[in-house]
């Protein structure tokens, strides 16, 4: 049996690093230990980021790993400027992931369901959405969906990370609109986003370089 060489060790200890600190975020997310979340939150996506590369990650899903982590860490300060900053870069992250899905076809009756998907969510929450985010959420939420859609060019992973990455930003707008929540609704809005992120970066990974690359 071969043994694996240094790069797969590291990619291996970066992965798990990664769900370490996952857990370690979303641990506290339950506990209400609110610096364990402020600690563990902005490793995420640079350890994330760290094992896409020693994979051999194409640029753009680097870039849009470290533009997750730019909207984590904005998302952290309670003011409307920093929702609407956090919100531009996860906005420029699905640009860079639409980038990657490129022109390969997705399925036409997909793309209608989260049409409907889009027009019912944004219609329903924009009367109770402050006034000063009504405009920015929908062309956020435009955006999101088209990334949502077009990830499932590259697969099953993939498609049910851009599916579950508007989940979990649609959970973050019905907050904002005052909505009831779930109970521990952070939790929820993390672990949904982890699980996206993941998933997002496994396809990217299996399309570009096959199964061998990705689970090494």
């Amino acid at each position: 049996m071969r043994n694996p060489g240094p790069s797969t060790v590291l990619s291996r200890a970066l992965l798990a690093a990664f769900l370490l600190a996952g857990a370690a975020d979303l641990v506290s997310l339950l506990a209400g230990a609110d610096l364990g979340h402020r600690i563990a939150k902005p490793l995420l996506m640079p350890l994330l980021a760290a094992y896409a590369a020693t994979r051999g990650a194409p640029k753009p899903l680097l870039a849009a790993l470290l533009l997750g982590w730019g909207g984590d860490v904005f998302l952290l300060l309670d003011a409307d400027w920093a929702f609407l900053v956090g919100m531009g870069s996860f906005a420029a992250g699905h640009v860079c992931y639409l980038v990657l899905f490129g022109r390969r076809s997705a399925p036409v009756l997909l793309g209608l369901g989260y049409g409907v998907a889009l027009v019912t969510t944004v219609a329903l929450l924009w009367p109770d959405l402050p006034a000063e985010l009504r405009v920015p959420v929908a062309g956020y939420s435009l955006l999101l969906t088209a990334m949502a859609y077009r990830s499932s060019a590259l697969g099953p992973a993939a498609g049910a990370g851009g599916a579950l990455f508007l989940l979990s930003d649609t959970l973050i707008a019905t907050g904002v609109a005052d909505w009831p929540q779930l109970p521990a609704p952070d939790f929820w809005i993390m672990l949904t986003y982890l699980a996206a992120q993941y998933l997002l970066t496994r396809g990217v990974l299996k399309a570009e370089y096959g199964e061998r690359r990705t689970t090494d």
